[in-house]
């Protein structure tokens, strides 16, 4: 199921040019898997119905600010969103008020929320490295602010414990993991490298509230890696879920069976997360920047960087069935009307994935050869004596093979052709 709605937004550069930004950047499910709220950088805010496959368009909502997060409460009373300006937008679902939070004298902007199990608090963070926790019911700040970094503005992850007593907080500056004691307001425990990220990616707590999961780098550069932390004493737990290139966005479902990440590789790979198995890895046409899994644990959605669409897509029967999660005919998912809900199609074969090359430009380019152009052009090659520019590459893509493939066309009633063995995943087909 595609979802069309949001607009690209033109952003003004430093340098005057102008650049068209398309992805949209939050989705958010309700708890009932049936609708889905998004927020983009075009201002609007627009409400789903998933069963129909459409925008309800009598809830859009257009604001003065770009839209950087959106929540749905888990009891579905409260809709929380945050744009550009230092305040919260708080919704009540049911009677359509909407409420202002803010800290007075603050209006930095916030950038991250989450909302407890308990839908009785909404945290916000800010890009002065700041959360500040409020009551849903009042209004009131209850916590906060902590300091949770630096001295230098960042974006923030955070993430409420299932008890709501616990607040995890992540920074990209210096890979900074931190939790804190919400009541205390005290900083329990914190880790951190001094190493710099490029991106600061979602976290989640386990149950229990015994572990925490995220993407963290040891080292300075791109996220590839996604670790449990114990909660207590930040220390790893067990083996790490290593992606193939650096890493988007990660999703863990609510029962914290199935964890997902979305790569610079175009792939939405999936594991199962007690055993760390890979279960499966899927093609996407465009790198996804914002990845959410449905309330019962069988349906994805994604947006990416270079269309401005929200997909949806069904997770197969057997990869359920792998988690434990049998088919349910009375779920959400099964239910929806629309005719070409996008279902995965499961990994035909898994090579072992190229070491990630270093920072030398010569060697960075020799990887680049050695992975684009088949071993029979480069064996087969006319050799000269006349020199050749290494960061000329249109002189490297002269093979047939290197021309772009058009995706899998088919009928709303037929199945998807098998990829050949010699294909590392399928495609996910979101055509509506």
């Amino acid at each position: 199921m595609t979802l069309d709605g949001h607009k690209p937004s033109i952003i003004s550069l430093p340098d005057g040019k102008h650049h068209e930004y398309k992805g949209v950047s939050c989705i958010s499910y309700f708890p009932d898997g049936k609708q889905m709220i998004s927020g983009s950088r075009d201002r609007t805010i627009r409400r789903w119905d998933l069963r129909e496959g459409k925008e309800i368009v009598e809830e859009l909502e257009v604001c003065e600010n770009r839209i950087r997060a959106v929540g749905v409460s888990r009891d579905g009373r409260w809709v929380v969103t945050a744009s550009g300006s230092g305040e919260l937008k708080v919704s009540e679902v049911e009677t359509g008020i909407v409420r202002t939070f803010l800290d007075e004298g603050h209006f930095v902007w916030i950038t991250c929320i989450d909302i407890s199990l308990d839908s009785t608090l909404v945290a916000g963070g800010s890009i002065d490295s700041k959360v500040r926790i409020w009551s849903l019911d009042t209004g009131k700040l209850v916590a906060g602010p902590f300091k949770c970094d630096g001295e230098n503005s960042v974006d923030l992850a955070l993430r409420f414990s299932k008890d709501s007593r616990k607040l995890a907080v992540l920074s990209h500056l210096e890979q900074r993991l931190q939790v804190w004691d919400v009541q205390a307001q005290k900083l329990d425990v914190q880790r951190y490298t001094l190493q710099n990220a490029v991106s600061t990616l979602p976290i989640y707590w386990t149950t229990k509230n015994k572990s925490i999961v995220a993407a963290f780098s040891f080292t300075d550069g791109w996220t590839t890696t996604m670790y449990e932390f114990n909660a207590s004493t930040l220390k790893t737990i067990g083996a790490p879920f290593k992606a193939t290139s650096p890493i988007d966005s990660l999703a863990l479902s609510s029962d914290c069976t199935l964890l997902t990440s979305t790569s610079h590789d175009r792939t939405i790979k999936l594991w199962a997360f007690e055993s760390r198995q890979l279960l499966a890895s899927f093609d996407v046409t465009s790198r996804a920047i914002t990845l959410v899994i449905s309330p019962d644990s069988r349906q994805l959605a994604y947006t990416s960087k270079d269309d401005a669409k929200i997909h949806v897509c069904n997770i197969p029967a057997n990869i359920l069935a792998s988690i434990g999660l049998a088919e349910d005919p009375q779920s959400s998912t099964s239910k929806s009307k629309h005719p070409r809900n996008a279902v995965m199609t499961s990994m035909m074969s898994h090579r072992p994935p190229r070491p990630w090359p270093t920072r030398d430009p010569h060697t960075f380019l020799h990887f680049l050869r050695r992975i684009l152009l088949p071993s029979s052009s480069r064996t087969d090659a006319v050799h000269t004596d006349e020199p050749r520019n290494p960061l000329d590459f249109t002189q490297w893509f002269t093979h047939s093979s290197l021309l772009p493939r058009p995706l899998l066309k088919h009928d709303e009633n037929s199945r998807l052709s098998p990829t050949p063995p010699t294909i590392q995943s399928s495609a996910i087909n979101t055509s509506a």
